[in-house]
């Protein structure tokens, strides 16, 4: 079951293939009504990439968890009556269209406004509702790039591309946040408020380390930081079978620690070398690459000093830890479906839950919110 603590609160996913859809379904985890309405063909996600049996994505069938779907036009009268009354009703609306779009529909914020005064609108789009940038088209690695979520990670000869889209999942979770930080304000205040949340400006304001650097001329190269490969402490090493480890021994006890269990005292106090620490991370990519995976697992999971294998994607289902915490759910069959429940758990509880998707129409959804 999806926890209690929104529990008897609407909200209205008109968000389609990731950033929005996903807000909402967080929303849905913490207890809202999730209603998602989509035009006559459906999300475009249903139909993007590799499609099962039943001529669905697996993506859109994760996403789209937990909620009910409803299908309108909103290109005609009728469509726009039905969302409308739907909104009327609603605690919360998170859309993903570019600014003008939901005026063009007709449903622009005074309008909304109009419809229902408690109503919490965000629009979760790429780049904002003003600036040069407002109405660009755009993708997660154009919001990495412009955000600054990209020049710093990578090879030094370039960056590299995160997967999944980091810039996507993130937007939503703050999406999500600032609406359930609405709602609560809304309590105090009576009246709802519209919400301009950006995909690239989620990533800016990560980069607040970053921008001072540059502004001090302090910029380091890529790979060349002390938590993008710079330190001999942390970083990836392939070893001997071509997999590969993480270390993470920042601190010196664990730095220390991660010595002393390889037999290299020496280079407790190479810690301190100057950035890159280019000799030293040559002598660990030697070491590491002397044994198989499961040899170093055997040498160090005993040890302190943040050591840890890097599972391939279809081992971490597998992952001992992973396991005992029950945060995914595995549908079993011909196709199977592995959906990652939201990590939280409440008083010792379970994540919470997410039921299938389901199909409904505006008529019967508001029925039963007009006599809740």
């Amino acid at each position: 079951m999806p926890l209690p603590f929104l529990s008897g609160l609407r909200v209205i996913d008109l968000g389609q293939y990731l950033p929005g859809p996903h807000a909402a379904q967080l929303l849905g985890d913490l207890g809202a009504e999730v209603v998602k309405v989509e035009p006559p063909d459906g999300d475009p996600l249903r139909v993007l990439g590799p499609s099962d049996s039943d001529g669905v994505t697996a993506a859109y069938k994760i996403l789209t968890a937990g909620k009910t779907v409803v299908k309108l036009d909103l290109k005609t009268a009728d469509g726009r009556a039905a969302l409308e009354s739907l909104l009327a009703k609603a605690d919360a609306l998170i859309e993903s269209y570019r600014p003008g779009v939901m005026d063009k529909l007709g449903l622009g914020r005074e309008r909304l406004r109009a419809l229902n005064p408690r109503l919490v609108h965000a629009s979760l789009s790429g780049w904002g509702y003003d600036g040069p940038y407002a109405t660009r088209a755009g993708h997660d690695l154009n919001y990495m790039a412009v955000g600054g979520g990209l020049d710093a990670s990578g090879l030094p000869d370039r960056p590299v591309i995160s997967y999944l889209p980091v810039a996507d999942f993130a937007s939503a979770q703050q999406t999500a946040l600032a609406v359930a930080a609405a709602l609560f304000g809304r309590e105090r205040s009576g009246v709802g408020c519209f919400l301009d949340l950006s995909i690239m400006e989620t990533v800016l304001g990560w980069q607040g380390l970053n921008l001072t650097a540059a502004a001090r001329g302090q910029t380091p190269g890529r790979g060349e930081a002390l938590l993008s490969g710079g330190v001999a402490c942390y970083r990836l090493y392939r070893t001997s079978d071509g997999r590969f480890i993480t270390l993470s021994a920042l601190e010196p006890k664990f730095w220390r620690g991660f010595c002393e269990a390889v037999g290299r005292p020496d280079w407790i106090p190479r810690q301190a070398d100057a950035l890159p620490q280019t000799a030293l991370i040559e002598e660990l990519d030697a070491l590491f690459a002397g044994s198989t995976l499961a040899a170093w697992k055997e040498r160090l999971d005993p040890v302190d000093c943040c050591f840890e294998a890097l599972p391939a994607i279809a081992e971490i289902a597998d992952h001992p830890h992973v396991a005992a915490r029950g945060q995914l759910r595995l549908t079993p069959g011909p196709e199977p479906l592995v959906e990652t429940l939201m990590g939280l758990r409440v008083d010792g509880g379970p994540p919470p839950q997410r039921a299938p998707w389901r199909d409904s129409d505006a008529t019967t959804v508001l029925a039963a919110w007009t006599t809740a």
